[in-house]
């Protein structure tokens, strides 16, 4: 069975917890298998600490909503500021708030 993620892309803003569905995104992106933390998750933490190129994401409109998803991915950024991950799992209560370096010790 696959295990389906959206990985989504907002800006760090004054005011807006990462702990919560941001009302704007930039980016959005859909996998259709392993979207668990301990494999999208550690795949996720590892592309933004080295660089590594990561496969198998579909580009999609940013108003796409999907009712078959097991995770939602946050990656927030800002220049200048450190790169944050939420994580929601299907029941939308929010498993992981944090830097990449985290999620790894979490799920790695």
């Amino acid at each position: 069975m696959s295990t389906r993620a959206q990985i989504r892309f907002a800006a760090r803003e004054e005011g807006v917890s990462f702990s919560e569905h941001p009302e704007k995104i930039n980016a959005q992106f859909y996998v259709h298998s392993d979207g668990y933390p301990e494999f999208l998750g550690v795949e996720i933490a590892n592309s933004i600490l080295d660089s590594t190129k990561v496969d198998g994401w579909e580009i999609e409109y940013l108003d796409t909503k999907r009712g078959d998803l097991e995770y939602i991915y946050y990656i927030w950024q800002a220049p200048s500021k450190t790169t944050w991950i939420s994580i929601f799992n299907e029941e939308n209560e929010c498993v992981f708030v944090g830097e990449p370096q985290k999620l790894l010790e979490k799920y790695d």
